[in-house]
């Protein structure tokens, strides 16, 4: 464990650790909370840990949490193997105790509740996450007659915590629905729904869920699309679904007669799930009315009351920040992947040649990136290929991929030059008249030679090599013609590099997303493709290029995929 003396480098990464998007999680817990690292140092207080203990952050953040903290009933330090909270942090596991104390700044022991958690601090890196609130040392357990809560303080505010950190952390509406439904059934309800408000103000049953055990059961023949919201109905959904209120329902709630559609469906919900008792919370964001959650009792004893309504309407509005956020992800990424698609061009037919081009999207990034494909005929007859990627993933390198492509159609058409002085004339334009910081892009040219023989001349700046793969799967990376990339101001003059595509054979240009994979060398990459493009090299041409797809874009791809494949005729 560390001690209080530590080297002025080692203070620095300690603080520096991810306190600063830890304490934002913190800020929103109501109560005393803290975060610990693997060693029991504290990373991240919040607030209401400042006051109770009386000291601000900086006398805390890098502490160890057991030597500073934990103390026995008379204030005195307790030992390790006395302490609760310290075999639970070991284990690694969540546990709670009613009653144990802190060290306050005036050196007097305050007795406090606390709970902890694991809790992930990144990819590799783990925590723990400490829950506490203040007690006075006469107090016990409810006393009869007070009406009981869902849960216990401590893990009311564990559930709440939980919900913030894994919503949050995902921008998939399906997948936030899925968590949201994990969170609270069966902790809550047997019984979980919840109906959605569509971009088009329509309401859709998105989410039927029966908790059967440890399994989650989907009622898909209970989902589908509800009756429009009733503006005046005073019952519990419609209110939910404008926003109005909270409410508790049961079947008793629907038996009289329906004023909306929507009662006619929620009397057939409570007829074919057989729950008791609901409490029924509106999901908002900052903007709107998202939908609704319903929790439901069918199976479990008792009945939601009144006092439990704040704890679901707090699950309900974390939910509702954490579907909008997918939301607004969703649409950025659908209006970026449009104007990818429309941006990216159709081929021309070339008589005697087949092509196949794909692009496939970041599978994680908001925004499209600059990788991009083209092909078209020249003037002379020729056929142009190109292949590049802008640097950047955002609609800025989206627009510099539409001016680079723009620009190298103009030139390649209009001026009867090779590939090496085409790029040369691009770059020297991209410099002074785009916005583009530097790209990648290979140029070749493509032309039928005597006895239906193809030639191949090309330029490279700066991308990853042409790969050519015979009909008997012989496969060869072409690393003629290769300069610097485009954006440089280096002024070099470029070179071509020529080669004869045999027949059956077939070119793949391709961008980094192909191959590159975070850990792995770039060779590791480029000889992954050349073995499954060999092994692939007879099969037809749409098919090489979706199973060399799959097989070659790694697991682990953070970024977008453009290829371009080019077949010889077996024969003249």
């Amino acid at each position: 464990m560390a001690g209080p003396k530590r080297t002025q480098s080692h203070e620095r990464r300690v603080l520096s650790t991810p306190a600063a998007a830890v304490a934002e999680v913190l800020e929103a817990i109501g109560t005393g909370a803290y975060v610990v690292d693997e060693q029991g140092r504290i990373l991240a207080v919040n607030s209401r840990t400042e006051r109770f203990l009386d000291r601000p952050a900086g006398d805390l953040l890098g502490h160890d949490a057991h030597d500073l903290l934990h103390r026995d009933a008379h204030g005195q330090p307790l030992p390790r193997t006395q302490c609760r909270m310290r075999q639970a942090f070991h284990a690694g596991c969540t546990a709670q105790a009613e009653e144990d104390y802190f060290a306050h700044a005036d050196g007097t022991a305050r007795p406090i509740s606390w709970l902890i958690t694991p809790f992930a601090l990144g990819e590799c890196e783990r925590g723990t996450l400490v829950l506490f609130h203040g007690r006075p040392p006469q107090e016990t357990d409810a006393r009869p007659g007070q009406g009981a809560t869902l849960l216990p303080e401590l893990e009311r505010l564990a559930l709440l915590a939980a919900t913030t950190t894994q919503l949050t952390s995902t921008l998939d509406v399906d997948e936030a629905l899925r968590r949201l439904v994990t969170l609270v059934a069966p902790r809550l309800a047997d019984w979980v729904i919840i109906d959605l408000i569509t971009e088009r103000d329509e309401v859709w049953r998105a989410v039927v869920v029966e908790a059967d055990g440890d399994a989650l059961v989907p009622r898909e023949d209970l989902q589908g699309p509800m009756p429009p919201v009733p503006e005046e109905s005073p019952m519990p959904l419609s209110r939910a679904l404008r926003g109005v209120a909270s409410t508790l329902a049961g079947p008793q709630t629907y038996q009289g007669p329906p004023d909306s559609g929507i009662a006619v469906e929620q009397r057939r919900l409570f007829e074919a799930t057989g729950v008791h008792s609901a409490a029924i919370a509106p999901i908002r964001s900052t903007r709107a009315v998202l939908g609704a959650l319903t929790l439901g009792r069918a199976r479990q004893p008792g009945d939601f009351k009144t006092a439990d309504l704040p704890l679901i309407e707090d699950i309900a509005r974390r939910a509702g920040l954490a579907l909008d956020n997918a939301r607004l992800y969703q649409r950025q990424r659908k209006v970026a992947e449009t104007m990818q698609n429309h941006l990216l061009p159709q081929m021309p037919r070339m008589s005697g040649l087949q092509m196949a081009v794909r692009y496939l999207p970041a599978p994680d990034a908001s925004q499209v990136g600059g990788d991009w494909y083209d092909a078209f005929s020249l003037s002379d007859g020729a056929t142009a290929l190109a292949i590049g990627d802008v640097v950047g993933h955002d609609l800025e390198a989206a627009a510099g991929m539409a001016q680079v492509r723009n620009m190298l159609r103009a030139y390649a058409w209009a001026l009867p030059e090779p590939p090496s002085r085409i790029v040369e004339r691009l770059d020297e334009a991209v410099m002074h008249i785009t916005d583009v910081t530097m790209a990648t892009m290979i140029l070749a040219r493509v032309e039928e030679a005597d006895e239906g023989r193809w030639n191949l001349s090309w330029s490279n700046a700066g991308h990853p090599p042409p790969l050519l793969i015979s009909h008997d799967g012989l496969a060869d990376y072409l690393t003629g013609g290769h300069g610097i990339l485009l954006g440089t101001g280096a002024g070099e003059r470029r070179t071509d590099g020529t080669a004869t595509l045999p027949p059956g054979s077939t070119l793949l240009l391709y961008t980094d997303g192909l191959i590159e994979e975070p850990g792995h060398t770039l060779d590791e990459g480029l000889h992954r493709l050349r073995r499954h493009a060999a092994a692939l090299a007879h099969r037809p041409l749409d098919s090489f290029t979706d199973r060399l797809l799959r097989r070659v874009r790694p697991a682990a791809n953070d970024d977008d995929v453009a290829l371009l494949a080019l077949r010889a005729p077996t024969r003249p």
